[in-house]
Order: structure tokens, then C-alpha cells, then sequence
């Protein structure tokens, strides 16, 4: 057996409940992990080691009890730092919240819990899950940046700190670090699973999201956190699939390339890497159509940006007004922004986001998964920027459910990635794509840390 902490999530949660791993055995490997590289990646902003270590021994007592398990048993879990823990500090990131301790765990937290994980910790974020870096560091190369704002949640992953980490993506946030550390990020349909006790960005676009290392845990985590939430205003009654399911023996699926707008927005490395990625997938099997893109996609990226600071704005105004001087340099100029754009401005945003939100849902009806680059470039050797999300924006604003896979590795030695997108809820149809095109690609990556 690998080393504990090189266990995806649906290994170690079979191995618990088999009896072949200790929960304890596992929560010590990670956290064992956490205190060789953190110090150098700065991916944890708090970790209670004696609670998840009792955490973690509950856990094989009711293996050893024969009492009945959850999914997850057992396994260790990273949150995001704006995931309300009770009686633990969520501090966004943020002087603003340096003193802010919920007295409840967000709803995402409660399933988790209650489907056996043992929560980890309170993995670094970028402040407030905006645009200011993080001071995480990508472990394939400190001097390239690991993306945002879920930056110590990606890297948790990648450096085997955790199997899993919870993250949120308001534009690019999940897609991009996952791809940018060599991982697997999976965003569901806006509305599929509840934000609520989670920090806000933008109303219209914060989706919950989670860091893992294949598609077969993405779906598990899918499973457990899935269904309607009375608390989140957004929460959708769609029934829920069974996705683990959906993944047992994937088909050859059909794949819609989009090429305007993300590979003519691509760098050339990018655009050849991509371009051998569906020479590939062909190969194997799979059906690749080209696909128009309308020509809503023009204006998605500028109008979701528009949104998110008026939005963000709004949550924020009152502390804004009180201590403006407490918020990072790009957040502060968003908010400044935020509150200085008019109604108008503000409403026919949304309204272009309506059109491009019922081209897109008509477009991915066409096929199992759209694909394109995850990324227009690998990650830069830029630590104060936390990288382009202009490739997984417009799936975060017309809240379609989206993937990225790790499938290479760029010339500077840093990872690179797919994306894939499916129809609204039809995150089962996606998740088997998804793993369908992880069998063929074969890419596993492992950091030199």
C-alpha cells in the first residue's frame, strides 16, 4: 500500500472501512505531511492536531464497534478559510475578520461530518476569495503562482497533505488552481449544493467547489454534498443522481471542442498541448465535434466582472465605509469600483449574462462534455498575481458543471490542464466523461516536494 497520505479519498475510505487502514494512521500521515512542508508551501492556516486526532481514533472506534459507516469514514478533509466552522476562526484571509468565530459549520461541512470525514483544517485562501495573491506557493516550482483564491486548498492536494479540500469558485477559482497544481477540481451546477455558511462574493455566481486527485472522488464528494438546502436561498430541487454510479463503466463519450474565444485566447504551448490532448482522446474512442461558440461569449468575461464587484460591493459596504484601510490593494480597488457603478450599468450586465447563460445551456445539449484548455497559459513565474480566470469564468457565470483534469506538463516543468462542461445538473453525464478521458489521458502528477 502507498503511503497513507497518497491515498485518494474513495482508496483510504475503502481502506478504513475494511479495516486495512486506521483512520488515526491516516490522519497522522497527513498531518505528519502538513509539519514537514507547510512551512515552506503555506498552504494551512490552522490545524488543531490533537482534535483531528481524536477525531480520527472515534472514527476506528466504530470501525472496530461494527457500527454502521458513512462514505467518507474516516477520511480527512481541508476546508477553505470562508467555510463557517463552529467555534473556529474563519478569517477569510482577511484583517477584516481577524476576530470573526461562526457559531455554526456551513451546510457542506454538516454532510461531510455526517458522512464520516474527519475535518482536517482551514486551508489558506486568497483575502475574502478575491484577486489579491495568497502567500501559498505551487510545490513544483515555489516562483510560479499555484492560482486562487482556493490556493492552500489545491496545494493541500497536490502535496498529499489531504486527499480532499474544499474550495469556491466566483470566477476561477477551483478550475484554475487545480489545474495549475496538476489536480482535480470539480465545480457542480450553480445551485446543486448549498453555500450556505460560506463567505460570500456575488450572490448570482459563488459556487462551492472541491480539490481532489481523480474523478472517482470528485464523485464521491458529489454524493455527499448534493440536494436542497432550505438555508440557501439559490438551492436547486433538481433530483440528485447517483454519480458513483454513473462513473462504474464510462462509455466513449461525445466531446464538443470550442475553439473561438479559448484557443484563440490560448497561448502556443497551449493551444499545441490541447490540440494533442483531442488528437488523443479521438484515438481512444471518443467523438469529437467542433462546436460555434455564440457570440454572447464576447462579453461574458467583462459582464461577470462587473457583477462580482457590484456584488461583492454590496456585502462588503459596511466594512468598507468602517476600514477600508484593512483590505489588500485589488480588492479594495474592486470594492471602490463596485460601489461607484450605476443601476443601469449594473442590470444590463445581468441581462447579457441571461443571453449567454441559455446560448450555453442550448450549446453543451449538443453533446456529453464540451472541452477546452483549462488555462490560456501554465502557470507563470508571477507570485503577485494569482493567474488568468478568464478560462473558467464563463462556466462560472452561466453556472454549468465543470472539470478540470490534469493532462501533461508544460516545457517550464509546471502541470497542465483540461476542462470539461456538461448541461445544467447533468453533472452524472459529465463526471463519466470526465473519467472516461482520465483513463485514456493516463496523466497522474506528483510534485517534487
Amino acid at each position: 500500500m502507498p503511503n497513507p497520505n497518497e491515498l485518494t479519498v474513495t482508496q483510504a475510505a475503502a481502506a478504513i472501512a475494511e479495516g486495512s487502514l486506521a483512520a488515526s494512521g491516516l490522519a497522522e500521515a497527513c498531518l505528519n505531511r502538513i509539519d514537514a512542508l507547510d512551512d515552506g508551501l503555506k498552504a494551512w492556516v490552522y490545524v488543531d492536531r490533537d482534535t483531528v486526532l481524536a477525531d480520527a481514533q472515534a472514527a476506528d472506534a466504530a470501525v472496530s464497534e461494527g457500527r454502521p459507516l458513512g462514505p467518507l469514514h474516516g477520511v480527512p478533509v481541508g476546508l477553505k478559510d470562508i467555510y463557517y466552522t463552529a467555534n473556529i476562526p474563519t478569517r477569510a484571509g482577511s484583517a477584516v475578520y481577524r476576530d470573526f468565530v461562526p457559531d455554526y459549520d456551513a451546510a457542506t461541512l454538516t454532510l461531510l461530518k455526517r458522512a464520516g470525514a474527519v475535518m482536517l483544517g482551514k486551508a489558506v485562501t486568497t483575502e475574502f476569495a478575491c484577486l489579491d495573491p495568497s502567500p501559498t506557493r505551487n510545490p513544483w516550482n515555489a516562483a510560479h503562482t499555484p492560482g486562487g483564491s482556493s490556493s492552500g486548498s489545491a496545494v493541500a492536494v497536490a502535496a498529499r497533505m489531504c486527499p480532499a479540500a474544499m474550495g469556491s469558485q466566483t470566477v476561477g477559482s477551483v478550475l484554475r488552481p487545480a489545474a495549475y497544481n496538476g489536480v482535480v477540481g470539480f465545480k457542480p451546477t450553480f445551485g446543486r449544493v448549498s453555500r450556505y455558511g460560506v463567505v460570500p462574493v456575488s450572490w448570482n455566481l459563488d459556487t462551492v467547489g472541491w480539490l481532489v486527485r481523480t474523478v472517482a472522488d470528485a464523485a464521491l464528494l458529489l454524493q455527499v454534498m448534493s440536494g436542497p438546502d432550505g438555508n440557501d436561498p439559490v438551492s436547486a430541487n433538481e433530483p440528485v443522481g447517483d454519480y458513483i454510479s454513473a462513473i462504474a463503466e464510462p462509455r466513449a463519450p461525445r466531446i464538443g471542442v470550442l475553439r473561438r474565444y479559448f484557443y484563440e485566447g490560448a497561448d502556443a504551448e497551449t493551444r499545441q498541448h490541447f490540440d494533442g490532448v483531442v488528437e488523443q482522446l479521438a484515438q481512444a474512442g471518443a467523438e469529437i465535434v467542433e462546436l460555434a461558440m455564440p457570440d454572447s461569449i464576447e462579453t461574458a468575461y467583462d459582464d461577470q466582472r462587473l457583477i462580482m464587484a457590484v456584488e461583492a460591493a454590496a456585502f462588503h459596504e459596511p466594512m468598507y465605509r468602517r476600514q477600508a484601510e484593512d483590505y489588500q490593494p485589488k480588492l479594495r480597488a474592486m470594492l471602490a469600483h463596485g460601489l461607484a457603478v450605476d443601476g443601469i450599468a449594473y442590470s444590463r450586465a445581468l441581462e447579457s449574462r441571461r443571453r449567454f447563460t441559455t446560448d450555453m445551456e442550448q450549446l453543451a445539449q449538443q453533446c456529453d462534455a464540451l472541452l477546452t484548455p483549462a488555462t490560456p497559459a501554465p502557470p507563470q513565474a508571477d507570485v503577485t498575481n494569482t493567474g488568468d480566470p478568464a478560462f473558467q469564468g464563463p462556466w462560472t457565470s452561466c453556472g454549468l458543471p465543470a472539470i478540470a483534469l490534469p493532462s501533461g506538463m508544460a516545457e517550464s516543468g509546471v502541470p497542465l490542464g483540461i476542462q470539461l462542461v456538461a448541461a445544467p445538473f447533468a453533472e452524472a453525464r459529465l463526471l463519466a466523461a470526465a473519467a472516461w478521458c482520465e483513463g485514456a489521458l493516463g496523466v497522474t502528477l506528483y510534485p517534487p516536494v
